[in-house]
């Protein structure tokens, strides 16, 4: 019996794992899958063989597919303070990257100097494989995030276009000027992938206005369409279908006649699902290498290390001079340059057409290939572990963002952010009530004119810092839509809202909770019934709890009308208290409550 479905079942199964372990522990998610991958392909030293031409075929195609969801997340809107850094970044900064890199491979790794410069330029590429789960656990301020997102996807195509281009000088030892044509190559393969995804954009949208695919298959044509189009692209214009998908999902993500947002959804969803199989089998492939890395000596890991202490820094600060990004952020961008599936799957592309081509080369050709999978396991590594305490010092970033963002700026709302700001966590609000946000600004809390389900909150407003969200509107279906559309962001475990009439009653069906966010505070209450309860003279009291007053002698001071808001621990996380289950504050840690001022003994 084949041993196919096990392989395949266990790729699958070590890839959602690597995914969760990262979650539950907070650890990147990249690091992980390359340990899972090592640890599957030693025991599974026996695994299928493969064909070499098809399964670089698949995971070209799997390329090709997350480079255009890349694309659907970006954003012109993103970057319009930033949009200089960009250009200069994949421009300036990926002409310095190849070249020093290329210099370091010649000089240092002792690769000859047609390889050199063929590996500097494979090296240039980083791409959403290992920005985007990167910024996913980082989660850096809006602006930083952005520029890291808008150069990773972008150089990503360019750069492997490049390689590919000078690595067909190689083959074909091109007469004349190698940089003559090199830029008409480019040239070519630009305006080819330009004219194509334009055509296609065109169509595709032409489709969806007129509803011509049912909303069921919208998904799945899409990708259908995606692929076809990106193996069409290769086949009419060699190596010009990362581009042309990359461009094919800038131009839907930034048009404005079609909503593509399921589109978007779907396609993250699978680029989780690709991300994970990919970088498990890359990396299982690898071990079978692994005593060749013994033979590449101390130069090899010098080479790694000057890519990340000296060629990233020079090509960013260069790159970003006069940019109007602080040091900071400059310093961030000097630090994330991770590369991934693209670099491991041409790096193997061209090591096998070199050994076709030339017999010669083999043995340089397999030390291309381990060294690309060193640069790949160590700038990863590296990043991964280092990439968050680095943001946190230069405050880009919170671990743990601990911020509220509320939905609403009512007098109720308004008195319960004041209580978290003044605890130090960052809060927002967003209303759309002129005299609320007036109240609200007159407070002294961030407010925002904005609807709570428009592509502006989601997309303009710079939420760092914030990690959860309370939706407490007095209109049900609005918290319910906010919540369903935070979910995603801040995940289903930190949205929350206050009940609705029907989850307040005795009623069995809670529409809320099944299609919303969890209910909030430790029993369900309505935004109106908050509201009457401040208006009665109601208070927001915080406590203190100690060994001399713990939570059970509150409940017997101020009886069951308090309504237990939050939770400060010692560690100064701000817990949330839902009816799903009894908050039990311990000793030192600080309760957050509703109590009614007639029922607090201190008020009389």
């Amino acid at each position: 019996m084949s041993d196919y479905p096990l392989y395949i079942a266990g790729i699958l199964a070590l890839g959602i794992a690597a995914q969760w372990v990262a979650w539950r522990f907070r650890l990147p998610a990249i690091v992980l899958l390359l340990l899972f991958g090592v640890v599957l392909g030693k025991i599974s030293g026996n695994e299928p063989s493969t064909n070499q031409d098809m399964f670089f075929a698949l995971v070209s195609l799997a390329v090709g597919i997350i480079l255009f969801e890349g694309g659907l997340s970006l954003d012109f809107r993103e970057i319009k303070e930033t949009r200089g850094a960009v250009f200069r970044l994949v421009s300036l900064g990926l002409a310095i990257t190849w070249l020093l890199t290329a210099w370091f491979a010649y000089q240092v790794a002792g690769f000859s100097p047609k390889i050199a410069i063929l590996l500097g330029g494979l090296l240039t590429v980083s791409g959403p494989t290992v920005i985007l789960p990167l910024l996913r656990h980082v989660q850096p301020t809006r602006r930083i995030g952005s520029l890291a997102k808008w150069e990773g996807i972008v150089n990503d195509p360019i750069g492997a276009v490049l390689a590919a281009l000078f690595f067909e000088l190689i083959l074909h030892q091109t007469q004349g000027s190698i940089a003559a044509e090199s830029l008409f190559s480019l040239g070519k393969t630009l305006v080819f992938s330009v004219a194509l995804s334009g055509l296609s954009a065109l169509a595709l949208l032409q489709m969806l206005r007129r509803y011509l695919i049912p909303d069921y298959l919208q998904n799945p044509a899409i990708l259908a369409f995606v692929t076809l189009l990106y193996a069409f692209s290769n086949y009419l214009q060699a190596e010009s279908g990362l581009v042309t998908v990359t461009l094919l999902g800038i131009m839907l993500a930034n048009q404005r006649t079609v909503a593509i947002r399921h589109v978007v959804e779907f396609k993250e969803n699978l680029r989780v699902l690709i991300i994970s199989t990919l970088f498990i089998v890359l990396a299982s492939k690898l071990t079978l290498d692994m005593a060749a890395l013994q033979m590449l000596g101390w130069r090899s890991v010098a080479f790694v290390a000057l890519l990340i202490l000296v060629v990233r820094p020079i090509s960013v600060f260069v790159a970003t001079f006069g940019s109007g990004l602080s040091w900071q952020e400059r310093a961030f961008l000097a630090w994330i340059h991770p590369r991934g599936i693209v670099a491991a799957a041409i790096s193997s592309l061209f090591a096998l057409a070199l050994k076709d081509a030339n017999p010669e080369l083999a043995e340089e050709a397999d030390r291309f290939v381990l060294v690309t999978f060193l640069v790949i396991v160590g700038t990863v590594t590296v990043y991964g572990l280092s990439l968050a305490p680095l943001a946190r010092w230069l405050r880009l970033s919170g671990e743990n963002p601990q911020g509220i963002l509320f939905a609403g700026a009512s007098p109720a709302v308004r008195e319960i952010a004041t209580a978290i700001a003044d605890e130090g966590f960052p809060v927002l609000l967003v209303d759309t009530n002129p005299g609320n946000n007036s109240a609200a600004r007159m407070a002294g809390l961030p407010v925002s004119y904005a609807s709570i389900g428009s592509e502006f909150v989601q997309e303009e407003i710079d939420l760092g810092g914030i990690g959860r969200l309370l939706a407490m509107t007095p209109n049900d279906e609005v918290n319910t839509l906010a919540a369903m559309g935070f979910a995603e962001r801040f995940g289903r475990s930190e949205v929350y809202q206050v009940a609705t009439i029907e989850s307040s009653s005795d009623r069995t069906e809670n529409v809320g909770a099944y299609h919303g966010g969890r209910n909030l505070f430790d029993r369900p209450t309505t935004a109106k019934q908050l509201e009457d309860r401040f208006a009665a003279g109601a208070q927001v009291k915080k406590t203190l709890l100690s060994e001399d007053f713990t939570y059970e002698d509150f409940q017997a001071r101020y009886g069951d009308t308090a309504l237990a808001l939050f939770c400060i621990d010692e560690a100064k996380k701000l817990i949330v208290a839902t009816d799903e289950k009894e908050m039990q504050p311990r000793p030192g840690q600080k309760l957050i409550a509703l109590v009614d001022e007639s029922n607090d003994p201190d008020s009389h």
